[in-house]
């Protein structure tokens, strides 16, 4: 059965002046699942999830989210909308509890609503010891999960997530993951951006992939795999390669070491020199952005 979408954008564009910065894109964020919006620096999806948050203005065509325009949504709608923003905006002069008394405020809930949800939420994102702490007491993975519980508050069935684990060390980010794979389960959708692809490969049913304002590719993390670079990736040296494989497997020179792309690991291996050096493993979705959008590195 198909799920109705939560967001729909349809010949999608953004201009500053002469500069067109979102091209005509088109996608759909089905209820439920976690669409993942990737790109390079640059790329349009910060100014794609500034249209979807009604921040800005669309230039032509058209963006609803829950059936409403994004550039006139109403009240109720953006109740639905929960917001974890890259940059942490809490109050830095308050407890962790009271920080999310004051948001439940501001969607102007009843002080026994805002208790039983805080409650709920300091457990969920454990950090009930730290509820009377002030918040410069916390660590940076502690500060991303508060501002996930305070994105909850208001019971929103859509939660927007702006690059949610960057700068965190490992296990906070994997604590985060479980939060926010919960948070799917119990049928939100979450909307990410991210720039870790193990993150958007693990969370993520639906990606688009845009680069220069435009949609280079979009379905789910398998499908991205197969359709680009296969099921294995090998990385064979250089200096220690006397002779190329044969011309049919598909390949990118990175410098010192040439990556091959192949379904069949044996019959590659077979067609290797016995002196050749390689790495291989599994492909994955780093391997289909950076087929897509390019190594080279982009500063803005």
């Amino acid at each position: 059965m198909k799920r109705p979408s939560v967001i729909t954008a349809t010949n999608l564009v953004k201009r500053y002046g002469t500069l067109e910065v979102v091209k005509g894109i088109n996608f759909s964020v089905p209820a439920g699942q976690c669409f993942g919006l990737l790109g390079p620096n640059g790329a349009g999806k910060s100014t794609t999830m500034r249209m979807i948050m009604g921040l800005s203005e669309v230039s032509s065509g058209e963006l609803e989210v829950f059936g409403e325009s994004a550039s006139a949504m109403s009240r109720e709608v953006k109740a639905k909308i929960g917001l974890v923003p890259q940059e942490s905006n809490l109050d830095p002069d308050i407890t962790v509890l009271e920080n999310l008394v004051a948001f439940g405020r501001y969607f102007a809930l009843s002080k026994s609503i805002i208790d039983q949800r805080s409650k709920k939420l300091l457990d969920f994102m454990q950090l009930n010891d730290k509820k009377f702490a002030p918040v410069n007491a916390l660590s940076g993975g502690m500060k991303r999960r508060l501002t996930i519980a305070r994105a909850l508050i208001g019971d929103p069935e859509m939660v927007i997530l702006d690059e949610p684990t960057t700068g965190l060390d490992p296990q906070a980010r994997v604590l985060i993951w479980k939060q926010l794979t919960e948070l799917k389960k119990d049928g939100r959708t979450l909307l990410l951006t991210t720039h870790y692809m193990d993150e958007a490969q693990r969370l993520c049913d639906q990606i688009v992939v845009i680069d220069s304002g435009m949609i280079l590719d979009q379905g789910t993390p398998d499908e991205l795999i197969a359709r680009h670079v296969k099921g294995f990736v090998f990385e064979v040296q250089k200096p220690n390669l006397a002779a190329s494989p044969e011309n049919r497997w598909e390949q990118e020179d990175i410098g010192d070491s040439v990556l091959y792309f192949v379904d069949d690991t044996a019959e590659f291996i077979a067609d290797l020199p016995e002196e050749a050096i390689y790495l291989h493993r599994p492909a994955n979705l780093e391997d289909v952005f950076l087929r897509l959008t390019g190594r080279k590195l982009r500063e803005n």
